[in-house]
């Protein structure tokens, strides 16, 4: 028996991949540029955890927000839609037709599909909403879910790079762990988002590692140039 193998629940993927690439590479960019202007593993430490705190609401509190944005999209043009096939019948049978059109159908079945649709308003709106605006409607509680799921993301992923810090007291060599830790850990995270998405895993796990890298390079360069001007 054959078994069609499909990507579930892209959205709840979806946001953990924004909040564990932001989680992991933001702080430690921080750690890395604190790193190269100060000595003590407490100051980044504390500066690490406020400003995973402080990312990780806001990123939150943007995925509630694209959430609510999303829902008051499809809920607006749902009405718009049921407004419409009240209106102007003729013109949204129209649309219908047009749309098997493009799958290939007989002018006849399109007809005959579309008067048969439009003797259930509810399907009708439905079949529009998903084939001509090309929207599914959103999860109940969907914002919020989307805000949990990428706050705890970021968290978890803030914590990898930071978490040498606490054992280690001089932040150079605690730097050293983290990089180490953070790089192994962006590899297999970019391997992984790579291999749900469908894309090259490796090639995916490299620009993962390298925009990680980067970002780490830079802050540190720039906290080093600033100390010693």
């Amino acid at each position: 028996m054959h078994h069609e193998q499909h990507l579930k629940s892209s959205d709840t993927i979806r946001d953990i991949v924004i909040g564990m690439s932001d989680g992991l590479t933001v702080p430690f960019a921080l750690a890395a540029g604190l790193s190269g202007a100060v000595n003590s593993s407490g100051i980044v430490v504390t500066a690490g955890i406020a400003e995973i705190v402080a990312g990780s609401i806001a990123m939150g509190l943007g995925g509630f927000l694209a959430g609510r944005t999303e829902s008051d999209h499809y809920t607006s043009e749902l009405k718009r839609e049921y407004e419409e096939i009240e209106r102007v019948p003729e013109q949204e049978k129209q649309e219908v037709r047009e749309v098997f059109a493009d799958f290939g159908l007989s002018e006849h079945l399109q007809h005959q599909i579309a008067d048969e649709m439009a003797k259930d308003k509810d399907k009708w709106v439905d079949f529009m909403m998903r084939y001509e605006l090309g929207l599914e409607k959103p999860l109940a509680n969907r914002a919020t879910q989307s805000a949990i799921t990428i706050g705890v993301s970021y968290i978890v992923g803030g914590i990898i790079p930071l978490s040498p810090y606490f054992f280690e007291h001089d932040s150079q060599t605690a730097l050293y762990y983290s990089c180490g830790i953070t790089m192994v850990c962006l590899f297999v995270f970019g391997y992984f988002k790579s291999k749900v998405t469908g894309q090259p895993a490796f090639l995916g796990a490299v620009k993962v590692l390298f925009i990680g890298a980067l970002a780490a390079a830079a802050a540190f360069i720039m906290a080093k140039l600033i100390n010693a001007a």
